[in-house]
Parts: C-alpha cells; structure tokens; sequence
C-alpha cells in the first residue's frame, strides 16, 4: 500500500486559508440548501441528480486536459473505495435530513477532520496525534454527547433529532475515511479531477439507485429548486471537491482543517437565518465543544508556533 512518504506536504499558508474559508462557506450552505427544497425533490434524489451532472463535466474536464492517465495505473480499486464512501456520506446527509436540522447536520457532519486526524495518527508518522490533539478529540465528542443528551430538537423534527444527529456523525466519519482512502492509496498522485469523478460516479451510480428503490423520485419542479440545483451542481459538486483534493496533495491533511471550525458555523448560521430553525440550549453548548475540539486536532501546529515564537521574542 502506497503510504505517500515522498510527497512533502507544506503547513497551511495565507493563500490556504483564503480557499478554506470560500470552502467552508459552500460546505456549510449545503444543507441548508438540501433541505430547503426537500419537499420539492428528495436529498438523496438531489444528491444524485447534481452528481451525475458534475460528473459528466468533470469527464469532459478529465479528456480535455489530457489527464485520462490518471484513470490508470490501478486507481481503479481506491476509486471505487472513494466513490462508494462519497455516496455513504451523502447518503447520510440525506437520509438525516429528513429527521433533523439543517444546523444541527452542519455540526455534526464536519466531526471528518476528527475521525480523519485519528486515522493519519496511526498511518503516518509525520501526523502523530499531540496530547492537545487529544484533548481536542475528547473535547469534540463530548460535545456529542452534550447535544445528544440535551433533548430533542424543536420544531417539525421534534423527537427524531437523534437520528438524524446520528447520521450526521456516520457522514462525518465517511468523509474521514475517504481523505485516508486518498492519502493511502495511487490516487494520492492523479489529478484531482479523476478524484473528483470516482467520488461522482459512486454518488450518482449508488445513491440513484437507492433513490429508485426506496421510491423517492417524486419531483416538483420550482424556480427554488432551481436556484438550489444550481448551486449544488457548480459550488458544490464542482468547484469545492475541485479545490479541496488539489489542496490535499500540497498541504498536511490535518493542518487543512485548521480553518474547518468556520464550516459547522457558517452551517448553523445559514440554518438560523435561511430556514428559521431554532436552537437548543444544550446543542448550542455542545456544538462550542465540537467546534472547539475541531480547533485543538487542526490547530495544534498553529498554537505551537505561535507560543514558540512568544518565546523567543522574550530572549
């Protein structure tokens, strides 16, 4: 197994952060953006359609640029791994949709760059958890458990929070999972686009079918849903998974998610604003912990530089 030793990875620099906060924003208006338009065609419908639009342009993208290479050399086997792992993450999005808010799955999903972190901490050595690593880890989940234990949710998903909840954190973990998958195994050295489009054609393939069997097909065509195709096909398909796998083959994994505090919020706060949920004492708390926790695992090396050079500034 390629554990993708020769290839430096660089620290998170001003141009990064600059993607990750534009990244952020997009990861964190997609749920809101899903649940929005439920009622008019079903997430997982949602999920499927806008993927087997991207992934034919991003098939085209592939060809055009001559990176068709990349589709060989025995990426075939991560890229199934990929793709069937994007679409159990999105399955989950959707599925959890149903029973829980649109903030409370933006808290919850973006729990990936802990389950991530946890999985590089025993398969590379140069990403060794620190103990305020840990601390942030501890710190995170029991943030979960403070928003599971606080009551259920308000509103239309009174009582089904939980569920939905739990599928967020099943999201999370997929996508952590798909991150490892890429950093060990070929596809750690193809373009991001034939990344991309494993991840794309899983989608559209598994969830497509999902979607026909369970009989969630129904579809009512509005300006809204529209307006939210739209944007999910472009931002989010598109232009975010774009970004996010070339930022992977340049920069440390974990140090990417020092900035991904910013996605649960931006989450919430779409959530509050756009579809008028309301939030709960406890997961307000609890999401502080998460958000937290996210901070210590990816921030560590931004801490530690920083107080090193406190110190050296006193001598």
């Amino acid at each position: 197994m390629n554990r993708d030793h020769t290839i430096p990875r660089k620290p998170v620099d001003g141009q990064a952060a600059l993607f990750m906060i534009g990244l952020c924003a997009i990861w964190g208006m997609q749920q809101t953006a899903l649940k929005a338009v439920a009622s008019d065609m079903a997430p997982v419908l949602q999920i499927c359609l806008r993927s087997g639009v991207a992934a034919l342009l991003i098939a085209v993208l592939v060809f055009a640029r001559g990176e068709s290479h990349g589709l060989r050399g025995g990426t075939w086997k991560p890229g199934i791994a990929i793709g069937a792992l994007f679409a159990l993450e999105y399955l989950f999005m959707g599925e959890g949709l149903r029973f829980t808010n649109a903030s409370h799955m933006g808290i919850f999903l973006y729990t990936a760059p802990i389950f991530t972190a946890l999985g590089l901490h025993f398969g590379l050595p140069e990403e060794r958890l620190s103990p305020l690593q840990w601390l942030g880890i501890v710190t995170a989940f029991g943030g979960v458990a403070v928003s599971f234990l606080g009551g259920a949710s308000s509103g239309p998903t009174r009582g089904t929070a939980w569920i939905g909840d739990l599928m967020g954190i099943g999201a999370g973990a997929a996508w952590g999972a798909t991150t490892l998958t890429l950093r060990f195994s070929r596809l750690s050295q193809a373009p991001s686009t034939v990344t991309t489009l494993y991840q794309l054609l899983g989608a559209f393939v598994l969830l497509g079918l999902l979607a026909l069997g369970s009989g969630q097909t129904a579809v009512t065509a509005t300006p809204l849903l529209g307006l939210s195709m739209a944007f999910q096909i472009v931002f989010v398909s598109l232009i975010s998974l774009l970004v996010w796998f070339g930022m992977l083959r340049v920069y440390l994994a974990s140090r990417l998610g020092v900035l991904s505090f910013m996605t649960p919020l931006f989450g919430v706060v779409f959530g509050v604003v756009l579809l008028g949920e309301r939030l709960e004492t406890a997961f307000i708390g609890g999401a502080i912990m998460v958000v937290a926790g996210i901070l210590l695992v990816s921030g560590h090396e931004t801490f530690r530089a920083r107080r090193v050079k406190r110190i050296d500034s006193t001598e």
